[in-house]
Parts: structure tokens; sequence; C-alpha cells
């Protein structure tokens, strides 16, 4: 791989990377403590170091610039749970990996998280849309992972993602009590982190008596 050397001039496919990172994160900075529909294009960009103008060359909208925020977030953090979920052979092995996994990218993008758990049900239409089918791809792919289990094989398509989307309610749960840690305390992550493990524990425990149809 080779690396650019810092007097090589920056390629204008580079620059529009950076530009529309800039304006990725100025939302971001703009939304911590306000609705994403309470902000202006002309105030991101500015945010960002260019004039209004250049937005369009990078989001045909503020809704457009929302739902790559969305994807971003969610999409990365699926990727790491899923990567999470490789090689465990047991319920419990995979539930300590996906809560050590998704309370590490929490806190890691907490900016992300924060808007996407106050979009979630306050944002603008096509917002709470993008975020609503991301959790929705997060449910299938969690489906199709737990009927790779033993005792999950023979369960219905639908059971399975009945499941699944008691899982990711779950997580969600998790999401916003991380978000919400103003001032940490010593050991409030590691106490979120013990009862979500419990929480997943408990919907395990279920697989045991449900009979799936």
């Amino acid at each position: 791989m080779t690396t650019r050397q810092p007097d090589e001039p920056v390629s204008r496919q580079e620059r529009k990377q950076r530009t529309r990172q800039a304006l990725l994160d100025a939302a971001l900075r703009l939304a911590k403590d306000r609705t994403f529909a309470g902000l202006s294009l002309r105030e991101v960009a500015k945010e960002a170091g260019i004039v209004p103008t250049a937005f369009y060359r990078h989001f045909e909208s503020m809704d457009d610039l929302g739902i790559a925020l969305v994807e971003r977030a969610m999409r990365s953090l699926r990727t790491m749970i899923r990567e999470a979920r490789q090689n465990p052979a047991t319920y419990d092995d995979a539930i300590r990996a996906s809560v050590h996994t998704l309370c590490s990218h929490v806190r890691a993008n907490e900016a992300h998280f924060r808007f996407l758990t106050r979009e979630r049900y306050g944002g603008t239409g096509p917002v709470q849309a993008a975020i609503a089918t991301e959790l929705r791809l997060f449910g299938s792919e969690l489906a199709v992972d737990l009927g790779r289990f033993e005792g999950l094989a023979e369960w219905s398509a639908e059971d399975l993602r009945m499941m699944a989307d008691l899982i990711v309610t779950a997580m969600l749960g998790i999401v916003m009590e991380l978000v919400d840690i103003r001032t940490p305390e010593p050991n409030a992550e590691e106490e979120i982190a013990a009862k979500a493990r419990k929480q997943l524990r408990l919907i395990v425990v279920g697989v045991a008596g449900w009979r799936s149809t």
C-alpha cells in the first residue's frame, strides 16, 4: 500500500470525501442538544466551513444528510455485532460478545447513538423511516444467525424473527441507558452491561419452553 506524501496534492475525490465528512460531523455537533429537524442547511454548512451552495454537491437535502448519519451508525454496528456472533458456541458466549461489542461501539460513537435515540421517535419522516429500515435489517440478520444455533434450526422464520426483534429491542434499551450517562460513575457502564446480559439471558431462557409452529 502506498502512502501519500505531505507535499502531494489532494485528489478531487479525496477533497469531496473530506467535505462530505465535515458536513456529517458538523451536523452531529450541532444536533448534540437539539433535534435534527431544528438544524438549518446554512448553519450546518457554516459549521463545516463551506458555502451553503456547496452543500448540494454532497447531499440533496438535510433529510438526505440525516439518512447518511443513520446508515453510517447502524451499518457499522450491524457489522461489528455480526462479527461478534461468528464463533461463539453457546448462547452465553454470543450474549457476552454482543453486549461487549455494543457497549464499546456506543461509547466510541456516542454522538451518533444519541442522534439515533432522539430521532427514532422525534425526527423527520425520512430520518425516522431510515432508522426503522436499519432496525429491520438488524433483526433480519440476527434471525438468520439465531437459526444456526442448536435447538433453533427447526424454528419457523416468523418465530426466529420474533425472538430477534425482542433482542434488538433489548439492545436499544442498552443504547439509551449508555447515552443517558451524563456524569460517568465508576461502575455505571458495567452495571448497564450486566443488566443487559441478564435481560438477554431471560429472553433465551424462554427458548427451551417455546414450541415453534
